[in-house]
């Protein structure tokens, strides 16, 4: 009779503790960039950064006060490929007036890859230190989360993380437009 009270009373107390999922669980925010598993959940915050929801980056962008970043990779031309074989870049489409800065958002950067995204960034604000830039990627990815963390650290002020990406645009209904790389990638 004891053992079946204290069954029961076992499966009762499984039932009120609620199950904590991958997803549910607070993703703490790193002290450095992220250097691996890129496609996984996010932190909800970002240290001296505005994150915004799908609503807030629609607003913003609405409104031609920001520039928004999307620091999505592009895979290169496979090395040793032979002579004349056709290479066709995959298609990126993004939001609608965005600058497309490819493998900025990545943990570790090559020197030229910095520089890249130092001068985009820098083309992109112009005389304007204020403009709000918007960082993106795809949702559940660590790249944006990476490239808008480096641009505070480059000095920039009013830097915003979107997390959802061109996925949450999308799934809101909002416009996406053929993407090309910002001129001078290494």
């Amino acid at each position: 009779m004891t053992r079946g009270i204290t069954v029961l009373a076992v499966c009762l107390l499984a039932l009120a503790v609620p199950s904590v999922s991958a997803q549910d669980a607070a993703v703490p925010e790193p002290d450095g960039y992220r250097t691996q598993d890129y496609r996984a959940p996010t932190p909800s915050t970002l240290k001296g950064a505005r994150v915004l929801t799908t609503s807030e980056a629609a607003d913003a962008w609405r409104a031609g006060g920001a520039v928004f970043i999307d620091v999505m990779p592009q895979a290169p031309r496979p090395a040793g490929l032979p002579p004349g074989t056709i290479w066709r870049d995959k298609s990126r489409r993004n939001i609608p007036g965005s600058i497309w800065l490819p493998d900025t958002g990545y943990g570790a950067l090559a020197a030229a890859t910095e520089d890249y995204l130092r001068n985009g960034l820098a083309q992109a604000i112009g005389d304007e230190q204020t403009k709000l830039l918007v960082f993106y990627c795809q949702k559940d990815c660590w790249m944006s989360w990476n490239a808008a963390k480096r641009a505070l650290a480059l000095g920039y002020r009013n830097v915003a993380w979107f997390p959802d990406g061109s996925d949450g645009w999308q799934d809101a209904g909002l416009p996406l437009a053929d993407a090309q790389p910002a001129p001078g990638r290494p």
